[in-house]
């Protein structure tokens, strides 16, 4: 597992790097959010500690890089985001590194149904009372986790918080 992650991490590198030396910012307006990348270490980190495994979704998942770290874990991985250019880059790293356990969908997450999935994951860009505390209401039946440290949902129970870093990853269920 430490080579595949070794792996997907340097991809990703090379590709914040290449936009840096294209004079872009590896973060982005997605049309209907903001992309900003997590951190591998700290996602790794966080898997390992939450023992994750069966089906697992990415709200908002950007690039894909934490839906390529979760596939080093989890049986199934989905990725939704709505850029298709974030999207494009996600696919290539996923063929790239015969991740076939991973789907992507080019989609705004709130048109897809979250209730069939052990972990939802979102680095949230906005407060959760735009929308998603009602969503995950009434559609989450697994876990939730949060990996922020400014926004949380406020209609579900926390079961774990812990720092990775300086980033608070927070756990909850409904």
């Amino acid at each position: 597992m430490q080579e595949q992650f070794n792996n997907i991490k340097q991809e990703y590198e090379n590709f914040y790097r290449s936009l840096v030396l294209q004079g872009k910012f590896a973060a982005k307006d997605t049309g209907v959010g903001f992309w900003g990348p997590a951190v591998s270490d700290e996602i790794l980190e966080a898997f390992k500690r939450l023992k994750i495994k069966g089906h697992f979704l990415d709200l908002g998942s950007g690039d894909g890089k934490v839906a390529m770290i979760a596939s080093l874990f989890c049986e199934r991985v989905v990725g939704i985001e709505y850029d298709p250019l974030l999207v494009l880059k996600a696919q290539e790293v996923r063929k790239k590194f015969s991740l076939l356990n991973v789907s992507l969908k080019n989609q705004d997450y709130f048109e897809h149904d979250i209730s069939h999935y052990d972990y939802v994951f979102v680095n949230p860009d906005k407060p959760f009372f735009r929308g998603l505390d009602a969503k995950l209401e009434t559609e989450l039946r697994g876990r939730l986790i949060v990996y922020s440290n400014h926004f949380f949902p406020s209609t579900l129970r926390l079961n774990d918080q812990f720092k990775v870093n300086d980033t608070t990853v927070s756990v909850y269920s409904r």
